[in-house]
């Protein structure tokens, strides 16, 4: 049975049909991507899974258990932590503060603590500015918050959006080198990634999302070399 599973969604934005059917797994330890365009329904997906968009028709269930139509916190309870594009961490808020927000759902202190250590070994950046304002970190640094505070949740599943959106290459490479790190380390991700030649880099399986609908699925190294999304999707003739 797969952790996460995404049963015939259909979800709108007023009258615009923005998922038409999607369906899709995410398998415990999995890095599963889900690509596409702009308004291709990517983020759309993510929102409906973690409850601040709520699905018209379908189902999603984590671990047998369905969860559409919960509140957004719940699902949060239960283990599925988002991190947004855009980062949107919180400006006025120091570092600490704002990994300490990603933890506001808990009560274990010494748990967030040890947690807390974990994410500065992680990003050794983020420790060396934990007093800083989240407002003076550059793009890297936002994004490198972002991931530590979903961390601080302890996502049995972490969605992550558009993680490389806005950076540098050098950057790039090192937030997708902490991707597949956490995962290594045993955290389930579902990756939505405009950068689809990484994306497919580090992820076991992939699915490729237009206009709200699933058009082809497989194992990662296959999408890479499929002639469409070779042509779509990785600027390659």
């Amino acid at each position: 049975m797969a952790m996460l599973e995404i049963k015939n969604i259909h979800a709108y934005y007023g009258h615009i049909h923005a998922l038409r059917g999607v369906s899709l797994t995410v398998d415990k330890g999995e890095i599963v991507t889900l690509i596409g365009a702009n308004g291709a329904g990517k983020t759309t997906t993510l929102k409906t899974i973690s409850g601040s968009l709520h699905p018209r028709d379908g189902e999603i269930w984590l671990d047998g258990e369905r969860i559409d139509g919960m509140p957004a916190d719940k699902i949060v309870g239960r283990g599925i932590i988002q991190s947004p594009e855009g980062r949107k961490i919180f400006a006025r808020m120091s570092v600490e503060e704002n990994l300490e927000m990603g933890a506001f759902s808990r009560n274990d202190r010494a748990g967030i603590a040890s947690d807390l250590e974990r994410v500065f070994k992680l990003f050794p950046r983020l420790a060396e500015r934990r007093k800083q304002l989240g407002g003076t970190l550059s793009g890297g640094e936002q994004q490198m918050l972002a991931m530590g505070r979903a961390m601080m949740g302890r996502p049995r599943v972490l969605m992550l959006d558009e993680p490389s959106m806005g950076l540098a290459p050098v950057l790039v490479e090192a937030i997708f080198e902490t991707v597949v790190k956490l995962n290594q380390e045993g955290t389930t991700i579902l990756l939505i990634e405009q950068n689809a030649a990484k994306a497919l880099q580090v992820a076991n399986r992939g699915y490729v999302i237009e206009t709200g609908q699933i058009v082809l699925q497989d194992d990662a190294a296959v999408l890479r070399k499929n002639e469409r999304v070779r042509k779509a999707y990785l600027g390659e003739d």
